[in-house]
């Protein structure tokens, strides 16, 4: 498992973060890497997310896996998207099809810049681990490092075929909506404090970090790629993947707190 792992557990996702603010954007991702996050996920698909993440990697690129996506119907429109990242990144550490959107086109030249050099990893996503056939398929092309699926404890729809097809293909697994998706806030604004106090030998002082941990604890996931616009949350989501993982009894725990949740105030 270890050899699959694409660096610290707990990396920084872009969508509706900070946008076109680039000294927000520097702001949370300094407090990301500073507290251990190495992996930064992106897509044009989030506006100018990927200009912004960009600018504030400019002086730390190297500290940084970039994990981005090609998100487009024709490859023209696809390559067009690439050259706008290599000049944002310097170079692509991951790229991944968005989606599946014309996977089986991106693809193809995806792997010739990885056999050049200038990728290191493939990887293949979707928003909607309930809608498997397609994704199965491209799963079991030979042609993917890595998956990304949304994985949270009422979200689960990934673990009837997706995650144990991953584990079967030995590809890494990178969880998206680790807290709940942007616009479902079912599981905010979380449990009281005290409901945590069970998890607090865990390292666990938040929700948030409950949420986390209880992905990180299915032996299938490598990565989780909580969002954030708060540099505080940043440290804070960071800090869920240190200390001890937790085992059934605290995920049962989350779980039965989790399906405690109604609809919750905005904000991130």
């Amino acid at each position: 498992m270890e050899e699959r792992r694409l660096g610290p557990v707990v990396g920084l996702g872009t969508y509706e973060t900070f946008l076109d603010d680039v000294p927000l954007a520097n702001e949370v991702v300094g407090a990301a890497i500073g507290a251990g996050t190495t992996v930064f996920d992106s897509s044009p698909m989030y506006g100018s997310a990927e200009e912004s993440l960009g600018a504030a990697l400019k002086e730390r690129r190297d500290a940084a896996i970039v994990a981005t996506k090609i998100w487009a119907e024709s490859v023209e429109e696809g390559r067009r998207q690439y050259d706008a990242q290599l000049a944002f990144f310097g170079r692509v550490d991951l790229q991944q099809v968005h989606n599946l959107v014309a996977w089986r086109e991106q693809v193809q030249w995806i792997e010739e810049e990885r056999d050049a050099g200038r990728i290191d990893r493939v990887g293949v996503t979707h928003h909607d681990a309930g809608g498997v056939v397609e994704f199965e398929e491209a799963m079991r092309s030979g042609r993917f490092d890595c998956v990304q699926i949304p994985l949270n404890p009422l979200e689960r729809e990934c673990e009837a075929r997706i995650l144990p097809l991953a584990e079967e293909l030995g590809l890494a697994v990178i969880v998206m909506r680790p807290l709940g998706g942007a616009r479902d806030r079912r599981l905010r604004p979380g449990p009281p404090v005290e409901a945590l106090a069970p998890l607090r030998s865990f390292g666990v002082e938040t929700w948030a970090q409950a949420l986390l941990k209880w992905c990180l604890a299915d032996p299938r996931v490598d990565l989780v790629i909580p969002a954030t616009s708060r540099p505080d949350r940043a440290r804070e989501n960071a800090a869920a993947g240190y200390g001890p993982p937790f085992g059934p009894d605290e995920r049962q725990l989350v779980e039965k707190l989790a399906g405690a949740q109604g609809s919750v105030s905005p904000g991130r």
